[in-house]
């Protein structure tokens, strides 16, 4: 066979490979005691590389402060507590950088700014962005149905932060719309927890599309739905405590979180598999 022969055949075969369909990611079952294992790895994480913690958590809480002083400054105070519950919703996609120092860390690659950010941005730019497009169409929707509900309730006036609060903690309307409100936040909520607590940390892991990402994700969560709606009630109420003090407290806690998921990621999905 001639030089030119070979090439074509090899051409034709590299093609064949490249268009096969890749194996599906395997998803492992976890016990309650790999949430305490990961969250004792993402706290050495944080501990072992602060400044990229403190960097991506402070991305995170300047971006909330700015959210609620916009609210406050528009005559929408109102608006401010879903506001900060909703923003909790495009953590996964802050949290990238830390997945990378934590991958970097895992396998004794150079932790440097450039190399880091180098990856995230490369990342955004490929599947990563279709998913951080996910998080914010829920984060949308969220505020969307907020406002249909005051409407719904409340009419289409608008309201002081103080008379606000009165009519929802003193009237039934208020109770009835406090009661629908959270129940429709938590929905959203672990819809978007099972599509994303594995994906985010899988894209920047392997050559994944962000539809078998997210099928992966939902996979894990019901492969051990026990210690997944453990953790994700952990996320929840470590993301409030670390709000409430106007979003300094996730300066430390969003990065802790961070390196959990990528931590626990590697405990939930299997190792690509070699050649």
């Amino acid at each position: 066979m001639t030089d030119a022969g070979q090439a074509t055949e090899l051409n034709a075969v590299a093609d064949e490979a490249a268009q096969a369909p890749r194996p599906e990611p395997k998803v492992r079952a976890i016990r309650f005691s790999d949430i305490g294992e990961a969250l004792a790895e993402g706290i050495r994480d944080f501990q072992a590389a602060p400044l990229f913690g403190l960097f991506f958590g402070g991305i995170y809480a300047v971006g909330g402060i700015v959210l609620v002083l916009a609210a406050t400054s528009w005559g929408l105070g109102y608006l401010v507590y879903p506001l900060a519950a909703g923003f909790a919703l495009i953590g996964p996609f802050v949290a990238v950088g830390l997945y990378e120092v934590s991958r970097r860390r895992e396998g004794g690659l150079p932790l440097g700014w450039g190399a880091v950010l180098g990856v995230v941005f490369a990342q955004s730019r490929r599947e990563l962005g279709w998913m951080a497009f996910v998080t914010l169409f829920v984060f949308l929707l969220w505020m969307y149905q907020i406002r249909l509900l005051i409407a719904l309730f409340f009419g289409f006036q608008s309201f002081a932060m103080a008379d606000f609060l009165h009519v929802l903690l003193t009237t039934p309307e208020g109770w009835l719309f406090l009661a629908i409100g959270h129940a429709d936040g938590a929905v959203l909520s672990l819809v978007l927890f099972s599509l994303t607590v594995v994906s985010f940390p899988l894209l920047l892991d392997r050559d994944v599309d962000f539809i078998t990402a997210m099928i992966t994700s939902v996979r894990a969560v019901t492969r051990s739905p026990g210690p997944m709606l453990a953790w994700a009630a952990m996320v929840v109420g470590l993301l409030i405590v670390a709000s409430a003090p106007m979003f300094l407290g996730l300066f430390v806690v969003l990065p802790v979180l961070g390196h959990t998921t990528w931590r626990l990621y590697r405990r939930l999905v299997e190792p690509a598999e070699a050649g």
